[in-house]
């Protein structure tokens, strides 16, 4: 009987335990996906902005890649290059310039907020 009734309680105590947290219905309660930008513009920008830097002269370009491609400061850049932070400053200046004034990217307003923002 002592055995019996351990069984018994063995099996009743793992009924117990398993419990089930998650019960089926109808409708998913996912949230609705948010709406993200769109990975073909955000190609065609990335290939434009990469032309119009393409388009500057060696100096600046290299200037513009060190200091917002690589994100190294003024006086890294400065460093790298070998020349004043002034030099990097006013060059970079000219260069953001030159940009803003590229024809491919002013047709897109994306363009003007990432120039803005770097």
């Amino acid at each position: 009987g002592y055995v019996r009734r351990a069984l018994l309680n063995t099996r009743t105590s793992q009924w117990r335990k398993r419990r089930v947290d998650e019960f089926s219905c109808e409708e998913l309660p996912e949230p609705e996906p948010l709406p993200g930008p769109d990975p073909a513009e955000q190609q065609a920008l990335r290939d434009a902005m990469w032309r119009a830097v393409l388009k500057l002269p060696a100096r600046q370009r290299a200037m513009v890649v060190l200091r917002y491609y690589e994100d190294l400061s003024e006086v890294q850049t400065a460093a790298v290059l070998g020349v004043s932070v002034g030099t990097v400053k006013s060059a970079v200046s000219r260069a953001l310039a030159k940009l803003r004034e590229d024809p491919q990217l002013a047709s897109d307003t994306l363009a003007d907020d990432h120039l803005t923002a770097a």
